[in-house]
C-alpha cells in the first residue's frame, strides 16, 4: 500500500494541490481585471491631460491674440470697447437673472404661505373637533362617575333585607358603570394620543411652482428683458452688446481713436440709465399682460412660450400709449434670457 501511495499520491494531497491551483487562478484573474481597470483610468487621465493641454494653447493663443490688439495703436480702442460692450451684456444678463430670482422667490414664497394657511387651518379643525370630543367624552365620565356613586350610596343606605335582595341588581348596574367609564377612559387617551399627534405634526414642504405660475413669471421675465432693451432704443448698443458677447475680441471694427472714445462714453452713459431705471412695476405687468396675450406654448406642461409668438416688444409711454416693434428677445437670446426662464 505505501508503494502504491508513492505511485498514485495520497488523494488528500491532490485536493490540497487543487484548491492551490484554483486559489491562483483566482488571484491571477482578479490582478488582470484590476490590471485592466488601472489600464482603462490611465487611458482617461491621459485624455484629461490632453484636454486640458489643449485648453491651455487655445488660452495662450488667446492672450496672445489680446496682447497684439492691446499693442497695436488702431486695435486698442477696439478692444476696450469690445469687452465694454461685453461687460454691458453682462450687466444686462445679471440684472434680469437677479429679478427672475426675486420674482421666482416671492412666488414661491406666496405659494407657500398659502400652504401653510390651508394646513393650519385644517390642523386647527382637526384639533377643535378633538378637543370638542374630548370634552364630551370627559362630561360623560364625570356624569357616569357620579351615577356609580349614587348608586353605591343607595347600596350602602339599604337595611339589612333589602340590601340582601337588590344586591346582585345594584352590583349588575354598578359593573355596568365602571365599564363605561373604563371605555370611556380609553376613549380620551386615544384622543389625547391623537391631539398630540396633530400638534406635532409638520408642515408641508415646498412643493415647487405649477405651470400657470411659470408661465406667469416667464411672462414677467420676458417683459424686464424687453425693457432693458427699450433703454437703448436710441442707438444699436443692444444688438452690437450682444455681438460682442457672441464673439471674440478683434472679431469686430467699432472704428479709428475718436469714434471708439465716442462709443466708449455711450456705453457708460447706458450703464447708468440701467442702475437708475427701477420703477417701472406697473409698466412690466401691463407689457407681460400684453405679451401673455399673444403668447402660445406647444403643450400643456410646457411654460416657455413658442419664440415666434413673442416677438413683438411693447413700447409703453408715459401717457398709455403702446408702441411696437419686431425683436425676437427669445429667439436671439438676449441677455442669455434661455437659461433664466422657468421651466
Amino acid at each position: 500500500m505505501s508503494s502504491l501511495a508513492a505511485i498514485f499520491g495520497n488523494s488528500s494531497d491532490k485536493a490540497q494541490d487543487s484548491e492551490k491551483l484554483l486559489h491562483l487562478y483566482w488571484n491571477r484573474a482578479e490582478l488582470k481585471k484590476q490590471f485592466a481597470g488601472m489600464r482603462k483610468e490611465q487611458y482617461k487621465l491621459k485624455d484629461k491631460i490632453k484636454q486640458h493641454e489643449g485648453a491651455t494653447v487655445r488660452l495662450q493663443q488667446k492672450l496672445d491674440h489680446l496682447e497684439a490688439l492691446l499693442i497695436d495703436p488702431d486695435w486698442v480702442g477696439n478692444a476696450v470697447v469690445f469687452y465694454q460692450l461685453r461687460g454691458l451684456a453682462l450687466h444686462c444678463q445679471r440684472k434680469l437673472s437677479k429679478f427672475a430670482e426675486q420674482l421666482k422667490q416671492q412666488r414661491e414664497q406666496r405659494l407657500q404661505n398659502h400652504l401653510l394657511v390651508a394646513w393650519n387651518e385644517e390642523r386647527t379643525r382637526e384639533a377643535s373637533s378633538i378637543e370638542l370630543e374630548l370634552a364630551g367624552t370627559r362630561e360623560f365620565v364625570q356624569r357616569v362617575d357620579q351615577e356609580l356613586q349614587s348608586e353605591r350610596d343607595r347600596l350602602m343606605s339599604m337595611s339589612g333585607f333589602l340590601k340582601i335582595f337588590r344586591r346582585r341588581a345594584v352590583s349588575a348596574t354598578l359593573d355596568n358603570f365602571a365599564r363605561q367609564i373604563a371605555a370611556a377612559n380609553k376613549r380620551e387617551q386615544s384622543l389625547l394620543q391623537r391631539l398630540d399627534e396633530i400638534k406635532e405634526r409638520k408642515p408641508p414642504e415646498n412643493q415647487g411652482l405649477d405651470v400657470a405660475t411659470k408661465r406667469s413669471i416667464n411672462l414677467m421675465i420676458l417683459s424686464f428683458a424687453q425693457q432693458l432693451l427699450l433703454l437703448f432704443a436710441d442707438d444699436d448698443l443692444a444688438a452690437m452688446a450682444k455681438e460682442a458677447s457672441e464673439k471674440s475680441v478683434g472679431a469686430i471694427n467699432y472704428g479709428n481713436r475718436t469714434e471708439c472714445e465716442q462709443l466708449f462714453a455711450r456705453i457708460r452713459k447706458r450703464s447708468e440709465m440701467i442702475d437708475r431705471s427701477s420703477d417701472y412695476a406697473s409698466i412690466l405687468q401691463r407689457r407681460a399682460k400684453l405679451i401673455g396675450e399673444k403668447a402660445l406654448f406647444r403643450n400643456d406642461g410646457d411654460a416657455v412660450p413658442v419664440a415666434g409668438s413673442v416677438s413683438t416688444v411693447f413700447d409703453i409711454g408715459d401717457d398709455g400709449s403702446v408702441g411696437k416693434t419686431e425683436v425676437n428677445v427669445l429667439a436671439e437670446n438676449y441677455w442669455s434670457i434661455a437659461k433664466i426662464l422657468s421651466r
